[in-house]
């Protein structure tokens, strides 16, 4: 299983928008809003790394008002 964490950046006053719109997409686990350079964390677990960019770049890059994303994944925790 791989997981990764995105960090969202939306258009002002659209945070809701887009936290709601995460929540419906199933590889997504949790969704946090943050304050400071990013707007949302969200984290994603699936089956392949690969599985992980289609949700990232057809899914997420897809909602509207998502201005941009960073995808942080790595290793598993030590």
């Amino acid at each position: 299983m791989s997981s990764a964490y995105v960090l969202i950046n939306c258009d002002v006053g659209s945070e809701e928008h887009v936290l709601s719109e995460l929540k419906s997409i199933k590889k997504i686990k949790e969704t946090y809003g943050v304050f400071g350079a990013y707007d949302i964390v969200a984290r994603i677990e699936a089956p392949s790394d690969t599985m992980i960019k289609n949700v990232v770049t057809s899914k997420i890059r897809a909602i509207s008002r998502v201005r941009s994303t960073l995808t942080l994944w790595g290793m598993a925790p030590c």
